[in-house]
């Protein structure tokens, strides 16, 4: 019963997030009782650029944060729906799939990759390729971020898996990344240290989610 009370309370947390936030597509599928690693990032209102995230670890019946809340960048444009070519972070809860980054792997359980400079991630929705990572020596399309060209924000980065069916146009290469204390194009970004701390923690087996709106992610539960 308690367990279930922990989890009625994290949803009841969730649900206030993406009623407070715009409307948005939420392609996460693990259920919720599946989940033991969540992330809330919560900004004070839909057109703000800076906010909190915090890290939360279900241990028995318990939600605990491990990290945070520590102060997060999103895009320029606030939090919203998605869109490719709009520098909007997209609001919903979504899994985590491939980390990646410019230092070498720093402990890591989830599937990381070291990058050099022909390591891109395709953002052109009419490239076969899109949103996806492609190494090679040549750009794969006319719009591809270089993943390690980018420099040090990428020094430690995991795809926020926004838009895995790789629907066209609906987003691509949304990452939670190292900060550079600016608002980003789309992805939330936070100190290096938190950053390294955050991949070092994931673990896919703990089916890890990210939960992004408008509201205070300090509400989570640390005890049943």
């Amino acid at each position: 019963m308690k367990l279930r009370k922990a989890l009625a309370q994290l949803g009841a947390l969730l649900l206030s997030l993406s009623l407070a936030a715009p409307a948005a597509a939420q392609p996460a599928t693990t259920p919720v009782g599946q989940s033991t690693q969540w992330i809330v990032v919560g900004v004070p209102a839909a057109d703000a650029t800076s906010g909190t995230l915090t890290a939360f670890q279900r241990v028995g019946r318990q939600w605990k944060a491990v990290l945070g809340p520590t102060p997060a960048k999103v895009g320029a444009l606030g939090v919203g729906a998605p869109a490719d070519g709009v520098h909007r972070t997209p609001v919903g809860t979504f899994t985590f799939d491939q980390a990646f980054g410019r230092e070498p792997n720093p402990g890591t359980k989830m599937p990381y990759f070291q990058t050099t400079n022909q390591d891109w991630w395709d953002e052109d929705a009419d490239s076969p390729t899109y949103n996806t990572h492609v190494r090679g020596p040549r750009k794969p399309s006319s719009i591809a971020e270089n993943l390690y060209d980018s420099g040090p924000v990428y020094d430690y980065a995991v795809n926020i898996a926004v838009n895995p069916q790789r629907i066209p146009g609906r987003v691509s290469g949304i990452f939670l990344h190292v900060t550079d204390g600016n608002p980003t194009w789309g992805c939330v970004a936070i100190g290096r240290d938190e950053m390294r701390s955050v991949l070092k923690w994931l673990d896919p087996s703990a089916a890890p989610r990210i939960t992004i709106g408008v509201g205070s992610p300090s509400l989570v539960p640390s005890r049943a």
